[in-house]
């Protein structure tokens, strides 16, 4: 279906998710996130816009019951968004009527006196910077997370940027976002011992706790930069673990902090020494 028009009704639902305004739905940018999108048994797409060259390269992925996909030319792209569109497509997706809850992302509690396969979750406390929440989902994949839960103050993992910087991985990893006290209720009653990630220098180095955790069902901790872990995430954590710095240094990025421990943590899940 062609659109020569940036006005045309059929593409309004683009402009609003841009602007964020279009309730129920979620942006997709460029070819590599649309066919995640396209792949993603846990989204709908709803439909998606193309120029002609981005929509030969996206064929294999429309699958046999492709959803409404609109052609417009880079310049008709351009008037609808009011910059210079590179990425070639776009794509809506819809978000899912019901909000999965933490223990839908936690997976069900190890059956009594039965050993609890290894298994790492993240919890992310405020963490409201698009970028940092993005990056914190593409090591998630990385290192074999199986969910994240987030509070109630963290950067939508659905908006367009955080899906852009998490190369997809927000469409693929499970996540939950909930008040955060019964977040880390659900944790404990799933088994999970919560790992607390903070640059105290009275925490304990990871390099240390790490082994003590291997094999189990662990959930790593990561606060907001600036304001840190709260108050009720440092009072629950079974542990509070910090990454060694150079003298001088106090704190890393929280992204980068993430990849860090991630690393360390998840040897178990990853069938890799630390």
């Amino acid at each position: 279906m062609l659109i020569d028009d940036p006005d045309d009704p059929r593409v309004a639902d683009y402009r609003a998710a841009f602007r964020d305004r279009a309730p129920g739905l979620f942006l997709c940018e460029g070819r590599f996130v649309v066919r995640r999108l396209l792949a993603a048994p846990r989204f709908r797409t709803r439909s998606v816009l193309a120029t002609p060259r981005a929509l030969e390269e996206l064929r294999d992925a429309l699958g046999p019951t492709p959803p409404p996909v609109f052609l417009a030319s880079t310049a008709t792209m351009r008037a609808i968004f009011g910059f210079k569109f590179h990425r070639g497509c776009l794509a809506l997706g819809e978000r899912p009527a019901q909000v999965d809850s933490p223990e839908s992302v936690l997976g069900p509690p190890p059956a009594d006196g039965a050993p609890s396969a290894p298994r790492v979750v993240i919890g992310l406390d405020d963490v409201s910077d698009p970028d940092n929440v993005g990056g914190i989902f593409r090591n998630a994949a990385a290192f074999g997370a199986s969910g994240v839960l987030l509070s109630a103050g963290c950067a939508d993992p659905l908006y367009r940027k955080t899906i852009r910087v998490s190369m997809a991985a927000t469409l693929s990893i499970p996540f939950a976002r909930s008040e955060w006290s019964a977040a880390l209720d659900a944790l404990r009653r799933g088994g999970y011992t919560v790992v607390a990630l903070t640059p105290d220098p009275d925490a304990e180095p990871i390099g240390r706790v790490a082994p003590r955790l291997a094999g189990t069902r662990l959930a790593l901790i990561l606060g907001a930069e600036g304001y840190g872990l709260g108050a009720l995430s440092r009072g629950r954590a079974d542990v509070c673990v910090r990454i060694p710095m150079a003298p001088g240094v106090d704190s890393l990025n929280v992204a980068t902090a993430s990849g860090i421990a991630l690393h360390r943590l998840a040897s178990g899940i990853m069938g890799d020494e630390p």
